[in-house]
């Protein structure tokens, strides 16, 4: 029963020597090198996911600009139609108040 005992001490402290972590680099287990391997993926991803958030935020700020510089033009637009509007009405007045006065003018005329 004794040597049962051992033999189960000396095969768990093999295997907790297999997980000692190596001073070299080079000597790194599976699942010491799958780990960097992830790590190198995961700043890969991070790096390309910075570099795609900056890309949108450029075509977001140029499309602002342009969406900004569409609206002046059409606000521009709009108000020179309205300032024509505007004008033509004042014509149409115009010519509404001469009208009137020319016809009181008539009427007092055949008085």
């Amino acid at each position: 029963m004794m040597i049962r005992y051992v033999a189960v001490t000396l095969a768990t402290l093999a295997l907790l020597g297999g997980c000692q972590k190596k001073a070299d680099p080079s000597e790194a287990g599976p699942a010491e090198r799958a780990g960097r391997k992830l790590d190198q993926a995961t700043e890969q991803a991070g790096a390309r996911l910075d570099n795609a958030a900056k890309q949108a935020n450029q075509q977001l700020s140029e499309a602002a600009k342009e969406t900004s510089q569409r609206l002046d033009q059409a606000a521009d637009k709009a108000g020179e139609t309205l300032n024509q509007a505007s004008k033509e009405a004042g014509r149409k007045l115009e010519r509404a108040g001469e009208k009137m006065q020319t016809s009181a003018e008539e009427r007092e005329t055949k008085k």
